[in-house]
C-alpha cells in the first residue's frame, strides 16, 4: 500500500498487528508484519517503512520470498534509500539481503554477529544470522538523514549484544526492536544475551524522552517510560524470586524453572532456562549467589 496522510485526525491502528498489507500507524511510519507467527514472535516480525516517497525500511524479517514481495509491493512507486536492521536474530535480519538485492538499497544498522565460544548446552545463539554483514555499521548516537526523517542509532545490548534501537526525531518515537515489546518481556539468552547489559539498556531508555515505541513484535508501546520502569521492576522481582528459591534449597536451573514457571509449555522451557541462567550469571557476578565454577545450565547454585 502506497498511501498518503490526508488529514491530521487519522486514527492510528495500535491493535496487535497481523501479517498482511502495510498499515499506516503515524504520518511517517507504516508497519508491515512478516508471516512468521510463533510463541517467540507473537503475530510475526514487525517491519517499518519510514518516510514517504523516498523511504527507509527497518527489519525486513526472516528469509521469505513472500515477505520480500510484500515489502516491494508496499513501497511500489517509491524509492528505498536505506535498509536498517536492529539485530541479527533470524526473524529480523536475513530478509535484508533479499531486499537489498531487489532494490540496490544499502544495509545499515547493527554489527555482524560474533559467535560466543564455550556456549552452554541448549543455547539459543544458533538463532543468529551469521551471514549478516551491513554495508554500514551504525554506532551509538549516529544519525541517518533521510527525505523528511532522521533516524539515530541507540545502542541497547542485552537481548542481543549487537542490538540497536532507532530514534525517529521528527515524531519523538523509538523503534525498539526486541529490547522493549508491549506483548511480552524479551528473552535474554546466554551466551550472547546478557542480563546486566539488558538492565543497563533499560535504564538508558528510561532516561530518554520518546513518547511511543514501535517494537519488533506486537503493537505500540505507549507511555514508554512508565512501561520500561515496569520491566525493570519485573526483572528485579524475578531475580529476588530466584535468590529466594536458591535459599530454600532449589539449586539447579531445571528445578528453578519448575518453581518459577509452573505449567509452562514444554516448548518454552528451554527459553525459560536460558532466561534464568542470564539472571544467575548476573547474580553470581554481583556476589548474590555462588557456584563452584562458571554459571551454566548444569551447575549447582548456593546462597552467598
Amino acid at each position: 500500500m502506497n498511501d498518503k496522510v490526508q488529514s491530521e485526525d487519522l486514527q492510528y491502528n495500535r491493535d496487535p498487528p497481523a501479517p498482511g498489507a502495510a498499515e499506516r500507524v503515524s504520518p511517517l511510519v507504516r508497519r508491515l508484519v512478516a508471516p512468521n507467527p510463533s510463541p517467540f514472535t507473537f503475530t510475526g516480525t514487525c517491519g517499518y517503512i519510514v518516510g514517504n516517497g523516498a523511504v527507509a525500511y527497518i527489519d525486513p524479517g526472516p528469509e521469505s520470498p513472500e515477505h520480500t514481495a510484500a515489502i516491494l509491493e508496499a513501497i511500489k512507486g517509491e524509492t528505498l534509500t536505506h535498509i536498517l536492521v536492529t539485530h541479527t536474530h533470524r526473524d529480523h535480519s536475513p530478509g535484508a539481503r533479499a531486499l537489498s538485492a531487489a532494490t540496490g538499497a544499502p544495509i545499515f544498522g547493527c554489527a555482524r554477529h560474533i559467535p560466543v565460544g564455550n556456549a552452554p548446552s541448549g543455547r539459543l545463539d544458533a538463532s543468529h544470522d551469521l551471514e549478516h554483514i551491513p554495508d554500514h555499521e551504525m554506532r551509538d548516537g549516529e544519525a541517518l538523514e533521510g527525505a523528511g526523517f532522521t533516524l539515530a542509532a541507540v545502542a541497547a545490548p542485552g537481548h542481543a549484544s549487537n542490538h540497536l534501537c532507532f530514534a525517529l526525531k521528527e515524531e519523538n518515537a523509538l523503534f525498539s526492536g526486541d529490547h522493549v515489546m508491549a506483548w511480552s518481556t524479551s528473552i535474554v539468552a546466554p551466551p550472547d544475551g546478557n542480563m546486566r547489559d539488558y538492565m543497563a539498556s533499560l535504564e538508558k531508555l528510561r532516561e530518554r524522552g520518546e513518547s511511543v515505541y514501535w517494537p519488533g513484535h506486537g503493537g505500540a508501546v505507549n507511555d514508554p517510560r512508565r512501561f520500561v520502569r515496569g520491566l525493570l521492576s519485573h526483572r528485579r522481582m524475578r531475580e529476588s524470586t530466584i535468590v529466594g528459591a536458591i535459599e530454600s534449597g532449589v539449586r539447579t536451573v531445571p528445578a528453578i524453572v519448575d518453581r518459577l514457571y509452573a505449567g509452562l509449555d514444554e516448548k518454552l522451557k528451554k527459553a525459560a532456562a536460558l532466561s534464568v541462567l542470564a539472571h544467575l550469571e548476573d547474580l553470581a557476578a554481583r556476589g548474590r549467589i555462588e557456584t563452584a565454577g562458571p554459571a551454566t545450565l548444569e551447575a549447582e547454585y548456593t546462597p552467598a
